[in-house]
């Protein structure tokens, strides 16, 4: 699979050849949604509490006689099928929401999206991608005058300028290949990559 690579400005420069393993293998839309929903429901954590009846502080007498009154029969305050009763299935901080997907299905995953990216057009590849000093004002202007306006840049080292002049850009995000996740490749509409990035896809994602 042939990548383009981008001069400063941009402007298509040349073509290189990639690996068909992580570049060229056909779409799989059933296991990229596996994977994208897998990724998400990992991040999640448990941080929802809801009380059960037993938690309720409400009187467990009996509220009125069982027979007699016309109404129908309670048992006590908390129940859950009163206004105020404690919930039949509570939430917990313990709960757990984690997908478990193997390793092979994550590499493949990937390497399926990474390829449809790649007959998309959203994704092009340059040299290197440094800064002199850590300015956002100066990422900013350099992303611009590649024609991006919300860009997601891998790279195969995430160099400390780069990082601190990233971080105040809300339509620019820069991580290290081996951080690379299906979400962050759905959410940009382009992807940049460095050389020595595509070397790291093939090496991870193979």
């Amino acid at each position: 699979m042939e990548l383009k690579l981008i001069d400063d400005k941009g402007a298509a420069a040349s073509t290189f050849d990639a690996p068909d393993a992580v570049f060229g293998r056909e779409f799989n839309q059933d296991l990229v949604h596996q994977v994208v929903i897998a990724y998400q429901a990992n991040a999640r954590m448990g941080t929802r509490k809801q009380k059960e009846r037993s938690e309720i502080a409400k009187s467990t007498r009996k509220p009125w006689r069982q027979k007699g009154t016309g109404r129908a029969r309670a048992g006590m305050a908390s129940s859950p099928l009163w206004r105020g009763g404690g919930k039949i299935f509570a939430s917990s901080p313990d709960e757990n929401f984690s997908h478990k997907v193997n390793r092979k299905m994550f590499r493949a995953g990937m390497a399926s999206l990474i390829s449809q990216l790649v007959r998309e057009d959203r994704i092009r590849v340059v040299d290197e991608f440094k800064l002199d000093s850590p300015k956002t004002k100066l990422l900013a202007q350099k992303i611009k005058s590649l024609g991006f306006d919300r860009l997601l840049v891998i790279t195969d080292e995430v160099d400390e300028n780069l990082y601190l002049s990233s971080r105040n850009l809300m339509n620019v995000e820069v991580i290290e290949a081996r951080h690379a996740d299906p979400v962050s490749l759905v959410r940009y509409p382009n992807v940049l990559l460095t050389r020595k990035a595509v070397a790291k896809f093939e090496e991870l994602f193979k």
